[in-house]
This record gives C-alpha cells, sequence and structure tokens, in this order.
C-alpha cells in the first residue's frame, strides 16, 4: 500500500501533464500512485500518461466514469490504495520536496487534511503567493478566503474523504470550499505548512467567464455551512470580494472587473475589506492603478 496516492484530473493537458507528472517523478519521496484520469481529452493526453506508465508502474492512466473533475476526483473513493489522498491538476507543478512535507505532517494522527502556500505563476514567471492561517482551520475562516486556494494543494486522509463521500460534483466551482467546509464541520482538522510546495499555473481568461459559476460554488458552499449553523457576516462577504479582486489581478482580467469586485467588498464592509489593512490597501490600490503599473511593480504589489 502505497503512503500518497496523487489523484489527477486530466482534459485536453497535453501541453502541460508531462511537466505535472515530472514533478512527481522528481518527489523526495517516492511512495507514491498516480491516478490519471482522463475525463475525455481529444488531444494526447491519454497517450502521454500511458507513455509515463510505460516506463513507471506507479503511474495508472484511467477513464473517469463520469463527467467533471469532481467526478473524476471520486474516483479515489474506490480506486485509491493510500494512506493519503493528495490532489494535483494536470497543469500545476508540486515543488520536490512536498510530499516529504506531507508526510512529515501526517504523522500527527489528529490531522485529517493538510495544504500548504500557493505560488501563483504563469509564461512570464511567479506572479504572487498564498498565505496560510495560524492554527487550525474553522468553517468562520473559510467563509470569507479560503488559503487553500487550489485542489491541487489539497491532502486528506483517504478514510476521512470516504467517509464524507467525496466531492459534491453538482458544484463546478468551489467545490472545494464545500468540501472543506463538510470537513471542519465534521471535527475533522484541517492545517497548512508555511512553506510553498505548489506552483498554480494562472489564466488570464479565465475569470471573468467562471464568475457565474463561482457565485453559484459559493452559494452551495454556504447553505453547507449553515447546516452547521453557520452564516456569512457582511465582513466575510468582504473578505471574499477582496479575494476575488486578487485574483481578477492575478489573472489579469478587465480593469472593470477588478474595480467592480473592490467597490462591491468596500460596500459591504469597509471593516472586513480591511480587515489586512496592507492587503486591503494594495489590493484597493492595485484595482485603481493596475493597468498604469509596469509588470514587475505589479507582481511585487501583489507578491503575498
Amino acid at each position: 500500500m502505497p503512503r500518497f496516492s496523487i489523484v489527477i484530473p486530466c482534459y485536453n493537458a497535453a501541453a502541460t501533464l508531462a511537466e505535472t507528472l515530472d514533478s512527481l517523478l522528481a518527489q523526495g519521496l517516492q511512495d507514491w500512485e498516480a491516478l490519471v484520469i482522463d475525463d475525455g481529452s481529444t488531444d494526447t493526453s491519454r497517450r502521454i500518461a500511458e507513455g509515463y506508465a510505460a516506463r513507471d508502474p506507479r503511474v495508472r492512466p484511467m477513464r473517469n466514469r463520469g463527467k467533471g473533475p469532481s467526478e473524476a476526483r471520486n474516483m479515489a473513493l474506490a480506486e485509491a490504495a493510500g494512506d493519503v489522498i493528495a490532489f494535483c491538476d494536470a497543469d500545476d507543478i508540486w515543488m520536490p520536496q512536498k510530499l516529504a512535507r506531507l508526510d512529515a505532517a501526517f504523522a500527527d494522527p489528529t490531522l485529517a487534511a493538510c495544504y500548504a502556500r500557493v505560488a501563483f505563476f504563469d509564461e512570464t514567471g511567479p506572479r504572487s503567493l498564498s498565505r496560510i492561517r495560524p492554527g487550525d482551520m474553522s468553517i468562520c475562516d473559510l467563509l470569507g478566503e479560503n488559503p487553500v486556494c487550489t485542489m491541487s494543494n489539497l491532502a486528506v486522509r483517504s478514510d476521512a474523504f470516504v467517509l464524507l463521500g467525496g466531492l459534491d460534483p453538482r458544484i463546478l466551482h468551489n467545490e472545494d470550499l464545500e468540501f472543506l467546509i463538510r470537513l471542519v464541520g465534521e471535527g475533522h482538522r484541517l492545517a497548512g505548512l508555511d512553506e510553498v510546495l505548489v506552483y498554480y499555473r494562472t489564466s488570464v481568461t479565465g475569470l471573468s467567464a467562471d464568475l457565474p459559476a463561482m457565485a453559484a460554488g459559493r452559494l452551495a458552499a454556504l447553505v453547507t455551512a449553515a447546516r452547521y449553523n453557520h452564516r456569512p457576516t457582511r465582513r466575510d462577504e468582504a473578505i471574499h470580494l477582496r479575494y476575488l479582486t486578487r485574483r481578477a489581478l492575478r489573472t489579469g482580467a478587465p480593469r472593470r472587473q477588478a474595480l467592480g469586485l473592490a467597490l462591491r467588498g468596500l460596500g459591504s464592509s469597509p471593516f472586513g475589506w480591511f480587515s489586512d489593512r496592507r492587503r486591503g490597501a494594495l489590493t484597493l490600490g492595485g484595482a485603481l492603478l493596475a493597468p498604469l503599473l509596469p509588470a514587475p511593480l505589479r507582481k511585487s504589489l501583489f507578491a503575498n
């Protein structure tokens, strides 16, 4: 039985999949299997996965029995053999020490799930870094800003993932947030490692097209939170909108979109927006001035 089962949903990822798999082969801790789950790709993604499997039997190419990344990830419920399930998207990259750091963290038997810091990058290089919250995560923490950021940054014990029934496949965006709320709501510990272990590939055009689906997914997550008697405050909404503004700035979304999100956040709760004064001020300044700033300064502005 491997220590880790790495679950990689894959859809038309031929341009990036090899780099992702190479980052697994470069891990310092090698006790893993990788489930590369094709979700109906029409490019050479499946062929690339099969090529890696021919050289390394730990790589297991599979076909999604359903449709969509949540259904693909949920195949771990039946297929994963590892003690811990670590998710990775087919266009992201892990640092070589990631699994070793996770292994050390999960030596604590009370820890159910773990995440770390994320470096957002594009073809020009790193753009910004995420942060972690000190201590264990609470539902209240998650209602404002989700520091896990991406499924590529989440590892969870297999028994906890099975007990919770995996991800909700009806949710297209924020399915990770809804799952984390259930995880924490059922009394499982989720904690962070203060180290960059994942490089997350950003998309310039992703945010505007995804906003309606992101809003629907967040609503589903809030419904789940209400089952545990937690409801978002205006402060939580302002922090969430600050997060969306920063995401818009990271991905080069249109200026009006970033500025509109910022103004909504300030209108919801100035106190919430400036709950982190530096973050609030830089985000608002970025929304107002980003198109006028040179790229190096923008990267510096959103480095944390």
